[in-house]
Formats: structure tokens, C-alpha cells, sequence
């Protein structure tokens, strides 16, 4: 979308800021405002008013603008979405407590589910039947359905999810729901697991519709309030959304299905990390993003982000697989840990320090901030070790206030483990850096991949401050800090495609492989792909589409996504796809299982708009050792004292300036520190590459 307007506008509201990126005749304006919880339009109306002042436009001049947002994730979280039922098949209403009947902390005994979305008084069971070929043995008693409709209606609901038995095989039983309680029951939103989630697996198709009628009401109406107060000032353009598989779509769609939305953040800055890998010519590369809550690590694999299909939301214990509640959405695949500026430090009764993942978020804030944050955090420790500027942070709208940071860190840590402040600030560093390091080991580990081959790129507001460290623990030699890294998620919002991805389950063995059926399945899907981008995009657009199965050897229970050739698949076929099913099984597991029959369950196909040419990045020679615009005492924590470090403005590096560590390179909304025996230098698109000394080329 980046090329297609000349004024672009894209928002995100994270946990403690709201950033807002716009684009304008050429030119780039970032600006970040507080995060207003109780009402986040509020946020976003304050951050684009500044970023229009700053360009002097008017919103009449904006020409499109994308929204990301954490509405439909904190609804789910805290528990404040709508007053939901779920109509299931007779008989099975209570799969969203009996799940998969496994223990995901097997050895502890007084471990804690996530509870249902719908209470059981709110589940009904509703007498249908259709089996896995899609043919029905037992019609549905419609009589039943509108015998329920009083007992809705009493119980104020404001929601019902419709999930039926291999309804992905056939909807017609779902869809009929939906006619009768729309006549009905016209003010309630209806959620039909055949349209969010039309895919084989009962517990996860269930809950995935549970999820999005959840926080249908509370995201339709913020979205609605919010384009109320866009049109007040004057925002008349298109408006989009990002979502969570890296794509950007209606605000039509995503009132529909906000389950797709939970990762829309950080999914932004997955294809911000992306474009920048693809100027830079960087093949393997490290998405970390670190903003005031949380951090995101991805793995991008030539210029494309990791994808799965399954994502966790509300975990009980947040680190563990199996914990929280399972949607089954298009994702892009990243592991996210309670690490961020407002991360509360303290220590625990066997005296270790613990980071995360309660936050300060935005208010009260951090210590630091002198919004009546008393806990020690991890901006606290940076503004201690003289990181920051108290101010020029945040472009001056939170004045810092170290002796309030000192205070809380020295009684939150230093007090409790007989060390100075200092000391303490320091020890919360190390922590929250481990913390980092061991999330991308494991994740790594997951996806069989060597994470010291890779090249980090660090975006977010504290990111660039702990990058250097966290390569180090990592073995990674190279950082990149982007132009703008303090808004790289919105930023990248504005690199998305208008992309739509069909997926439907169809059971093929291979070895009784039924091309015909896989044709004419594949060719509805891209048809229903194609319209919907089309409508969004605004007409007849050039379009890609790329079509994955999702294979497995016959017993296993976990498929791997495989891309598929092009061409039909009515002829024998089988041999390629098994080729290309090894060699991704390989890719990930090492080997292969001979003489096992192979069995494809689903596919998807997904259909985007093509991105414009980038221009390649290059190192210029010859600018020489930048001049230091000033010099700051900062804590080193490698030597473990304070040294004397350069302070240099970004704006005012040219291309091919090299800046020596200990070294501050700082900018408006964030600073990156390059360490004693590291050297930063500015690309020809104006991103700081950090290498240790005898690496930098």
C-alpha cells in the first residue's frame, strides 16, 4: 500500500504508547502519545492531531489511514467482552472445559485453567448432526433453536457463537442458526466457527468462535466510536485495519471477525522487520521489538516472516504452551514475554530478581515518569544507568525524574539484596535481557533453526537500548536499528499488502489422492480470496496469491505447511507434493519417516496486492568517525562501572558516519547504545548498523 496514496496515516495503540507514523509528500513524521486505556480513541485522536500539526496538514489531505490495535487482546485478557452463549451439537456444550484433557504443568497439582469465555449456563446444545463428509444425519430442529431464544433474551445476551459438529464440511446448519436468531434477536451479534475458523478440530474451531462473538460488540463499538471522531475532525478516508497474519483489511471485515486482530501490532512490526531485512539484503534476521509492555521476538527467513496458524491468548502461566485459550487464526508466528519499559522489577522471597510480566503500562507508568508510579521497572533502570535523556524522552511529553527511579530501584532491589542502586538498576538489566535471550533460544529450538546465524533488527521504544546486550547473549554479531525505529510497528503497517487468506479442511491421502476435488476446492477459495480483496482495495489491483497444504504423516497429530506448485492438480500429483513435503519436514525436523503414507487435511490460499520495488541499502565509505554532539557518564554493565560515552544525534549522522562505543545514539523517541568495542554506521537508507569492532565491514 506503501506506493498507491501520497498521504498516509497508520496508528498502533500498544500497552503504554499510541504511535502514529504519516507519510506526506515524501516526507516522514513519527510522533507518540500515552496510551488512554479507559477510552483509546482518546490516544489516537491526541496522536494525530500532533503528527497533522507537525506536517502542517489537514485532515481533509490524508488520503488513507490503517489502524492497529490491542482492543480485541485486553478485552480477552481482562475478561470485559460481551455477555456471550454458544449454541454446540447436542451433547457437546462443554468442550471448551474438557479441551484436549491434558495437563499443560504436568507435575503440578494445583495448576490453574483459563475459564470459558461462556459459562455453562450460557451453553446450549441444539439437536443436529452432519458428519465429516459433510452429510447430514440429523437435520437441525429448528423448533429447538427458537425455543432457546427467550432464554437469550433473559439472560441479556449480547453475543452467540453457532459451533456445530464438521460444520467446515458443511455451514448450512450454522448458517440457518444465524437466519433464525437474526429475525429474532436483531440487536445480538452471531459468530459462526464456519466462517472465523472452517477447519477440522472441534476444541479449537469452538473456542475460536467463542473468542471473536467475545469481543464482537466491544470492538464493533469501538471501531464505530472511533470512526465518529476520525469524521468529526475531518478524516474522511479510507480506514483499514491491520491483522494478525500481516495483512491489512476492512473495517467492515475486522468488526466481523476481531479474533484476527489480537496480533496486529506486533504483526506490523514483523513486516516493518521484513522490508528493512529485504534493503539491507539480510536473509536470516531477527525481529525484536520491545516497547513499553512487551516484547516480540520473530524469525524472517528470506524477507518472509515465520507463520503459524494456532495462537494462545491469556495464558495462566504466560511462558507455557497450552495454558491459555486457543485461537485458530492466521498469525505470524513470534514469541511474546512480559518485557518491556514499564516491566515491574522486585525480588522474590528466595532472593532472585524477577522482571515482568506486570507492567506499569501508561499509567501509572514507571517511577521515573512522576505519575504516581512507585514501582521499580526497567525504564527506571535505564534512566538510572544514565541511558536516557529525562528531557528529550518520549519528544519531551514525559519529563523524567531519575531520583524518583533511584528511589524505587534501591527499595524495590537494592534494599532487599544488599547493594546499591546502581547495582540493583543493573542486575534488573541482566534479568530482563536473559529473559529475552532465553525466550529466543526456545523459540529457536521450536522452529530448528541457529539463532547465532542471524541478524537482529530492533525496533520499539526500548528496543535499541537493549539490543547490543541481547545480541551479545545470543552470539549474534550484527544489529540494525531502522529510520523511525521508535514506530516500527505502524510504520510498518504502511508496507502491508491487502491480503485476504481462504482456508477449508479436505481430507486427501495420498496414496487415494483426489486432484479433481482439490482443484475445485483451491479455485472457490481463490475466487472468494480474490473478491474480498478487491472490494477492499478499491477496484482491479495486481494481485499474488500463494497456496500452502497443510501435511502430515497419517497418525500424526500436528501438520507443517507446505507451498504448492502451480498448475492443476487433476493429473497425478502425488509425487511432487510428497517431494515438497519432505523437503519442508527435513527443513524442520532433520529427516524424513520412509514408507509412512502422507495425508494432506488443509488448505489455504491467500491472495494479496504486490508491494512496490525497495531500494537497496549500501554502506557509503569515507564520511570517517562521526563528531560526539555531547558526552554522559553511563553504567557499563560489561565492566560493571561507569564510563564516559559519547552523546550523537541520529538526524544529524550522514550516510557512512561511523560512531565508536561507549556510545549514545539518540533521537527523539529512542536511543541506541552501542557498546565499549562496537561500531555503528549509517546505511544509505539511513539505518544504524551496530557490529563489534573487528567485524564491521
Amino acid at each position: 500500500m506503501n506506493g498507491a496514496r501520497r498521504n498516509l496515516l497508520a496508528v498502533d495503540i500498544g500497552g503504554s504508547f499510541t504511535d502514529v507514523v504519516l507519510q506526506a509528500s515524501g516526507r516522514r513524521f513519527t510522533a507518540k502519545a500515552l496510551t488512554t486505556p479507559h477510552a483509546p480513541e482518546e490516544g489516537v485522536m491526541a496522536g494525530i492531531a500532533e503528527i497533522l500539526a507537525q506536517a502542517s496538514l489537514g485532515a481533509g489531505e490524508v488520503s488513507l489511514f490503517i489502524l492497529g490495535t490491542t482492543l480485541a487482546t485486553n478485552a480477552l485478557i481482562e475478561r470485559k467482552g460481551a455477555r456471550t452463549a454458544l449454541l454446540a451439537t447436542e451433547g457437546f456444550r462443554d468442550v471448551l472445559e474438557i479441551g484436549h484433557e491434558n495437563r499443560y504443568a504436568q507435575y503440578d497439582i494445583a495448576q490453574d485453567k483459563p475459564p470459558p469465555l461462556v459459562p455453562r449456563f450460557l451453553r446450549f446444545g441444539v439437536p443436529e448432526r452432519v458428519n465429516v463428509r459433510g452429510e447430514v444425519l440429523l437435520p437441525l430442529d429448528e423448533d429447538a433453536v427458537r425455543a432457546l431464544i427467550p432464554q437469550l433474551r433473559s439472560h441479556n445476551v449480547e453475543s452467540v457463537a453457532v459451533a456445530f459438529l464438521h460444520s467446515y464440511a458443511n455451514p448450512a446448519h450454522e448458517v440457518r442458526v444465524r437466519e433464525l436468531l437474526a429475525a429474532e434477536l436483531p440487536g445480538v451479534c452471531v459468530t459462526l466457527s464456519s466462517d472465523v475458523c472452517p477447519e477440522v478440530r472441534e476444541y479449537e474451531r469452538t473456542s475460536t468462535a467463542c473468542a471473536n462473538a467475545y469481543v464482537q460488540p466491544v470492538v464493533a463499538g469501538y471501531l464505530g466510536r472511533l470512526r465518529e471522531r476520525l469524521a468529526a475532525a475531518g478524516l474522511g478516508c479510507p480506514f483499514y485495519l491491520m491483522t494478525s497474519g500481516g495483512a491489512i483489511t476492512t473495517v467492515e471485515s475486522g468488526a466481523a471477525e476481531p479474533i484476527k486482530l489480537v496480533e496486529s501490532g506486533p504483526a506490523g512490526g514483523a513486516i516493518l522487520a521484513a522490508q528493512v531485512a529485504k534493503q539491507c539484503g539480510v536473509h536470516k534476521a531477527l525481529s525484536f521489538d520491545m516497547g513499553g509492555t512487551t516484547a516480540k521476538i520473530c524469525f524472517i527467513d528470506d524477507y518472509e516472516p515465520e507463520l503459524s496458524r494456532t495462537f494462545e491468548v491469556g495464558r495462566m502461566y504466560r511462558f507455557m504452551k497450552g495454558s491459555g485459550i486457543p485461537v485458530r487464526i492466521p498469525v505470524i508466528e513470534m514469541v511474546e514475554i512480559g518485557a518491556g519499559g514499564g516491566s515491574i522489577a522486585r525480588v522474590d522471597a528466595m532472593g532472585r530478581v524477577q522482571v515482568g510480566p506486570e507492567s506499569a503500562v501508561s499509567d501509572p507508568g514507571p517511577a521515573c515518569f512522576g505519575r504516581g508510579g512507585a514501582r521499580a521497572t526497567v525504564t527506571d533502570a535505564d534512566c538510572l544507568s544514565g541511558l536516557l535523556d529525562a528531557q528529550r524522552f518520549a519528544s519531551g511529553k514525559v519529563r523524567l525524574r531519575p531520583a524518583m527511579g533511584e528511589e524505587a530501584i534501591a527499595r524495590d532491589v537494592g534494599d532487599a539484596l544488599g547493594v546499591s542502586a546502581i547495582e540493583g538498576a543493573t542486575a534488573i538489566q541482566e534479568v530482563v535481557a536473559e529473559n529475552m535471550a532465553n525466550a529466543a533460544r526456545v523459540h529457536a529450538a521450536e522452529l530448528g533453526k541457529t539463532v547465532e546465524d542471524y541478524t537482529m533488527i530492533a525496533f520499539g521504544g526500548a528496543a535499541p537500548l537493549h539490543a547490543a546486550q541481547l545480541a551479545a547473549k545470543l552470539g549474534i554479531a550484527r544489529v540494525i536499528v531502522p529510520v523511525a525505529a521508535s514506530v516500527g510497528s505502524a510504520l510498518g503497517f504502511l508496507w502491508a499488502p491487502v491480503a485476504w487468506q481462504s482456508l477449508r479442511s479436505l481430507h486427501q491421502r495420498l496414496d487415494a489422492f483426489d486432484g479433481a476435488s482439490v482443484d475445485r476446492l483451491l479455485q472457490q477459495m481463490e475466487a472468494q480470496a480474490r473478491d474480498a480483496v478487491v472490494r477492499a482495495a478499491g477496484g482491479d489491483v495486481p494481485l499474488q496469491r500463494k497456496r500452502i497444504a497443510y501435511m502430515r504423516y497419517v497418525g500424526q497429530g500436528h501438520e507443517i505447511a507446505v507451498e504448492l506448485p502451480e498448475g492443476s492438480f487433476a493429473q497425478d500429483a502425488t509425487g511432487e507434493l510428497r517431494r515438497r513435503f519432505e523437503a519442508s519436514y527435513i527443513a524442520l525436523y532433520g529427516r524424513v519417516i520412509p514408507h509412512l503414507v502422507v495425508e494432506a487435511m488443509s488448505w489455504s490460499v491467500t491472495v494479496g496486492t504486490l508491494q512496490d520495488d525497495l531500494a537497496a541499502a549500501t554502506m557509503p565509505q569515507g564520511a570517517g568517525p562521526a563528531r560526539a554532539a555531547s558526552h554522559r557518564q553511563v553504567f557499563d554493565t560489561t565492566v560493571s562501572q561507569w564510563v564516559d560515552a559519547g552523546v550523537y544525534d541520529r538526524a544529524s549522522l550522514e550516510p557512512g558516519a561511523a560512531v565508536a562505543g561507549p556510545a549514545l545514539v539518540a533521537e527523539d523517541q529512542t536511543t541506541t547504545v552501542v557498546p565499549l568495542a562496537f561500531v555503528a554506521r549509517v546505511n544509505s537508507l539511513g539505518h544504524l548498523v551496530v557490529e563489534r569492532e573487528g567485524e564491521a565491514a
